[in-house]
């Protein structure tokens, strides 16, 4: 029995060992204008969260992202109630505490943060400073090189959606937000958007396999769905459904990407339209050259389980 343990514990070392040995091609992600993409992650370090959270920590240190991109649901599972809850150190800053994470973070409101005080997701800008929220729905343009832009849309989801205006008691913010205000400003915006690349973030889908509400979908399909077809837009990219979703629809040119949990995921099978799906914990890379991006889907151990590439 004894010699039975002592050789189960061995197998199980050298599966660590080699586990720990797997390295990351880092030669993608070289010359180019790279930036992350995370969300559904605030769980207090569990759920693979902080495996995650390291994950993006050594990978930042090999390939300096700009920016990381934050699309909602940072605090699960009613937001938090001020700039000082305990919250903001057991989700956030004692998560992503690695250096190379000490870059500018661009975040949205997901539901989770609808159930607590929406403002103080805001308000923490002036708390933190690499926490960079100037308003609920707000955009940016960068510089990819001396050729090169590209404009990055954040958007404030809940309000577009019939369930939580309508329910005011677990959702109290939602409803109060002008949702028609919110549309025109993403139709303007887009209307004079003339960069190499462009790209709408927000926390909850147009398309994508879930058991949610099928209403939820087609309510951002029919406000904010009609708006990017319009404007032509290179991708739209959310969460909220904790797994990765590449989903391509017919005479549709946009890439609709669901970014998987940065912690807790969920099943998930194709659907019309499906390009690729995976339950895997993870975030994205995303990568821009002046004549092709690239959405790179990455997983636990820092490899890349798909690839999403737009050329011009």
């Amino acid at each position: 029995m004894k010699r039975m343990k002592k050789y189960l514990l061995m197998c199980l070392c050298l599966i660590y060992m080699g586990v720990q040995a797997q390295t990351i091609d880092y030669t993608c992600y070289k010359d180019k204008f790279n930036f992350f993409i995370i969300n559904d992650m605030g769980r207090n370090g569990f759920y693979h969260q902080k495996d995650v959270a390291s994950l993006m920590g050594r990978m930042a240190g090999n390939i300096s992202p700009e920016f990381v991109m934050a699309l909602g649901d940072i605090h699960h599972f009613y937001g938090v109630q001020s700039v000082s809850d305990p919250l903001w150190m057991t989700n956030y800053e004692l998560i992503y505490n690695s250096p190379d994470l000490m870059i500018p973070w661009y975040p949205i409101l997901g539901n989770h943060e609808y159930r607590g005080n929406t403002q103080a997701v805001l308000d923490y800008a002036k708390v933190s400073r690499r926490w960079m929220m100037p308003s609920r729905y707000y955009t940016k343009v960068f510089s990819v090189d001396d050729s090169t832009t590209a404009r990055v849309v954040w958007i404030d989801t809940t309000p577009l959606i019939d369930s939580y205006r309508a329910d005011s008691t677990k959702y109290p913010d939602a409803y109060k937000q002008d949702m028609n205000r919110e549309l025109a400003w993403i139709d303007s915006v887009l209307t004079v958007a003339k960069e190499t690349w462009i790209i709408v973030g927000g926390h909850h889908p147009l398309y994508a396999y879930t058991d949610k509400s099928e209403k939820e979908r087609t309510d951002m399909q029919n406000r904010l769905g009609v708006i990017l077809r319009r404007h032509h837009v290179d991708a739209y990219i959310c969460g909220h459904i904790h797994n990765f979703q590449h989903i391509k629809m017919k005479d549709d040119k946009i890439d609709y990407v669901v970014n998987t949990a940065g912690s807790l995921t969920r099943p998930v099978q194709p659907i019309v339209g499906t390009q690729f799906c995976s339950s895997s914990p993870g975030f994205i890379v995303c990568s821009m050259t002046h004549k092709k991006m690239e959405l790179r889907m990455v997983n636990l151990t820092g490899n890349v389980i798909h690839t999403i590439s737009k050329s011009q």
